[in-house]
């Protein structure tokens, strides 16, 4: 088995829209999904692009814009196209190179008598983020005359309807551009695309038109370019995009490798002795990387990354708490973008605060590039009257913003990179703590103050009160601001004389929000009241369906009862990992996995570092794996209700991450002290990675041996709780 390599040696017509997730490309900017180059709309082709929203005609929602198909390619052969879709095919292979970036296919076609074989090689530029290449050929066991169509293919696959209309068509020799224009805010977008290697050729619905005369056993290839362009990078488009046919396919692809080169040197982990595991560690991995925002702070990472509009192409929670620590330990840069979008959508945060009737900073639970939430109140189809039902994604799971106050303290503290605090973050901070004490109830015969009426991570139990997970996180947030004042006073003073508000209410609502403790078992209760709902287990409540792809949520099968769609208290224990004892994680860990559905892809993960930290590995590396393969099997939910929500889960990539890094590494952070604990699977010889730490890379293996650290360690270190 290659550990690099993803392959696929047969063809199933069912997996056209798996495949398609499963084999993505993309560079940050956009996203190429692993289908084939005959494919159209019907296929689900997409060029889906980072931060480029609009609102289709007749539409409820924005979602992210598809771009038209700039390596649209198919052969004919007296009148039938080679078209996997409608050809059943001889023999049929599909890889995706991870540790390149590359995507390929070799496919068999028999028709009319005759053998023939197209190959085709693409890769979607990481070092010119606009720019696709294809490499494609076409050979035959005997002379016969084929028809080839290559160009944009205008039949774009859209969720909600046509994002694009198109208000211009240039044709220029091989050169093909089409200018085109968002329906709802008239925003351009600009589409190339160039041929090499093709003669007498006739232009037309933006497509090249040819006859090729194939010798037998003779192979023709030829190579093609695509270009798209938007906002600042339509300025000099022509001409980058000339410059770029001109370097040719191989220099693009040796400078594409090169950039890939360098993401892998600071981004792979090394696990010895189980190469299952390190093929879907690594795959997870370079979904990371394809996503990034690597030049914008612009954008954050949808939660089915670039592989389509699934979630309208909309960031969420899972950026900061299951993508963010792999960047900020691997790419300190793409966390910083990450962190800024925030900075930059805050007042989108406070236009959703005032909305439902509070003040300060409530970030959305599906952010797009203003910050606005673009989640709407009813956001499951009610599968038995077809009727929209509505749900409290939007306006109750508040933890949001606590989440990101969090995200950005750890991306402080373990990059040394204070100067974000005055870069808008400790505004953002203090925006944000504003919102939740405007929001909270004060008990005054508790002399405390309370979260009430609100969602955790389990969407399955709505508008409940005193969530453990949402309450412990915003007290972290108070506690956090309270610390981020007293470092800027101690970097910056004079920054603090700009930032005049009274701050006393702070450090009342910091020592008085109230916090779920644990009761004598050892259990913290998810919220007010749940031990009082019945006890009944997801595979219990299967057996009630009366239908396929009923949802659990809202009014239905699990709202009464104590299954949880996710990891909620178990996913509190691993945030704060260092903040509770092993008795503690121990008890609910073994309470709550019994009733937890992992009916979502960030729930795996938390099981999985929980039992890691608890002596469980089997378990951990069970739900490791879990996490780790998600898009490499597929076996993920692909309806809510009637709702399509298929495509990647780069939560879950991040996820995989970081339970080999804390989980099985054992790392943690306690007061600017790095310790390393490890507690390998016994089929792992070793664990080796990079950790970006105060801005110094330190090398790190861990094994049956000991620990190994290369590098300049500027603060304490321990491994298993020794100083060194």
């Amino acid at each position: 088995m290659s550990n690099w390599l993803i392959k696929k040696n047969s063809f199933e017509i069912e997996d056209i829209e798996k495949h398609g997730s499963k084999f993505l490309l993309g560079n940050g900017f956009m996203g190429y999904r692993g289908t084939m180059e005959e494919y159209s709309a019907n296929e689900l082709v997409a060029v889906n692009l980072a931060g480029f929203f609009d609102l289709a005609e007749n539409s409820n929602w924005r979602e992210s814009v598809n771009a038209p198909n700039p390596l649209y390619t198919v052969v004919s052969v007296n009148g039938t196209e080679l078209n996997l879709s409608t050809l059943t095919p001889v023999s049929h292979c599909q890889t995706l190179d991870i540790k390149n970036g590359i995507h390929t296919r070799k496919t068999n076609f028999f028709v009319d008598g005759i053998n023939i074989t197209v190959k085709a090689e693409r890769f979607v530029s990481m070092s010119r983020e606009n720019v696709m290449a294809l490499k494609y050929s076409i050979t035959a066991d005997k002379d016969v005359k084929v028809t080839l169509k290559t160009g944009i293919d205008k039949n774009i696959w859209s969720i909600s309807g046509a994002h694009l209309n198109f208000i211009n068509e240039e044709y220029n020799g091989n050169l093909l551009k089409l200018d085109c224009e968002t329906v709802q805010l008239k925003n351009k977008l600009t589409v190339y695309e160039a041929v090499l290697g093709l003669c007498d050729i006739e232009n037309r619905d933006l497509l090249h038109n040819c006859d090729i005369n194939l010798k037998a056993n003779t192979e023709f290839e030829f190579t093609k370019f695509g270009g798209v362009y938007h906002g600042g990078s339509l300025l000099n488009s022509e001409a980058d995009f000339t410059a770029a046919v001109f370097a040719g396919y191989q220099q693009l692809k040796a400078e594409h490798i090169t950039a890939w080169e360098k993401v892998w040197e600071n981004s792979d982990v090394i696990i010895e002795g189980d190469e299952e595991a390190q093929l879907a560690l690594r795959y997870s991995i370079y979904h990371l990387c394809s996503i990034a925002p690597h030049n914008t702070d612009k954008c954050g990472i949808p939660a089915r990354g670039l592989s389509g509009q699934v979630y309208k192409g909309a960031a969420f929670w899972d950026t900061e708490m299951f993508m963010l620590p792999f960047f900020q330990f691997t790419d300190s840069v793409v966390a910083r973008n990450l962190l800024k979008y925030r900075v930059n959508t805050i007042d989108g945060a406070k236009k959703k605060a005032k909305e439902f009737g509070h003040e300060g900073a409530f970030f959305a639970w599906e952010s797009q590039e203003t910050g606005e939430d673009a989640c709407t109140l009813f956001n499951v189809t009610d599968i038995f009257t077809n009727r929209p039902q509505r749900t409290y994604f939007k306006d109750k799971q508040i933890h949001v913003s606590a989440d990101i106050v969090f995200a950005m303290w750890d991306y402080c503290r373990t990059t040394g990179d204070y100067t974000l605090l005055c870069d808008g973050g400790l505004e953002l901070m203090y925006e944000c703590l504003w919102f939740y004490y405007t929001y909270s109830s004060f008990k005054v015969y508790k002399n405390r103050y309370e979260l009430l009426d609100v969602v955790g991570p389990d969407e399955y139990h709505e508008r409940v009160n005193n969530n453990a997970f949402t309450n412990v996180m915003v007290k972290h947030a108070a506690n956090i601001f309270v610390q981020a004042i007293d470092k800027v006073k101690t970097l910056n003073p004079d920054f603090l004389k700009d930032f005049d508000k009274d701050l006393n209410w702070a450090y009342d609502f910091a020592e008085k929000l109230y916090v779920p403790q644990p009761n004598e078992k050892g259990i913290i209760e998810q919220f007010d009241g749940y031990f009082s709902l019945e006890d009944v287990t997801p595979e219990v409540l299967k057996t009630r369906e009366l239908m396929a792809n009923e949802y659990w949520g809202g009014h239905g099968l699990a709202s009464n009862t104590m299954t949880l769609k996710q990891a909620d208290v178990v996913m509190m224990l691993n945030v704060f990992r260092n903040e509770y004892n092993t008795e503690i994680k121990k008890s609910n860990w073994e309470f709550y996995e019994p009733y937890t559905e992992h009916g979502s892809s960030l729930s795996a993960c938390a099981y999985a570092i929980v039992a890691a930290e608890i002596g469980y590995t089997d378990w951990a590396y069970k739900y490791f794996m879990k996490t780790a393969s998600v898009d490499l099997t597929g076996n993920t939910k692909q309806y809510l209700g009637s709702l399509y929500i298929g495509g990647t889960h780069p939560a879950a990539n991040g996820g995989a991450w970081s339970t080999a890094i804390f989980g099985f590494a054992g790392v943690s952070f306690t007061n600017d002290c790095l310790d390393i604990s490890p507690r390998l699977p016994s089929n792992w010889q070793s664990l080796s990675f990079k950790l970006n730490w105060k801005g110094e890379k330190l090398n790190i293996k861990a094994s049956s041996k000991g620990v190994e650290i290369d590098g300049i360690v500027n603060s304490r270190v321990t491994v298993y709780g020794k100083d060194y």
